[in-house]
């Protein structure tokens, strides 16, 4: 089980550098594109997906703690009881890091830092960072490891 946690280790640690970068670079709401279609953003989100319950007065701070540091460690439970298959393993990983990424933020900032923007014409996609990205890649493999289990 060891060498997953590596990876999700690897994932904790781009995904802080690269908020840090960010956070010390980059004035808050500021915005630097980088492709028509992308920029680099520092927003703070106090909620969760797509800003989900951001404006709650702050208890949801806590909620969201509660239910991260959950998640995680179910997902450890599960990576324990699944190390030997390998694309399970790496998905869950993946979310593990993505998960105690935000986690820390929400400990250390209270908020978490989001960056990566993407746009086009009148259409925007809110913004988030490489944990974000983490866990949903990580949910895309467990998605493709359970439909090819289905499917053999």
């Amino acid at each position: 089980m060891h060498r997953w946690l590596w990876l999700s280790a690897l994932v904790f640690a781009v995904d802080q550098i690269t908020k840090w970068a960010v956070f010390l670079g980059m004035e808050y709401q500021s915005m630097i594109p980088v492709l028509p279609f992308f920029s680099l953003v520092h927003v703070h989100n106090m909620g969760a997906a797509f800003s989900f319950l951001a404006q709650a007065g702050g208890w949801q701070r806590y909620f969201f703690l509660v239910i991260g540091i959950a998640a995680s460690l179910l997902i450890l439970h599960m990576l324990r009881k699944h190390h030997d298959e390998p694309l399970m393993a790496v998905g869950l990983s993946m979310i593990l890091g993505g998960a105690i990424g935000n986690i820390f933020d929400r400990v250390w900032h209270g908020f978490v830092v989001d960056f990566l923007y993407f746009s086009y014409q009148t259409y925007s996609f809110p913004a988030f960072n490489i944990a974000d990205s983490a866990i949903t890649v990580g949910a895309g493999l467990l998605i493709w490891d359970s439909l090819r289990r289905k499917q053999g």
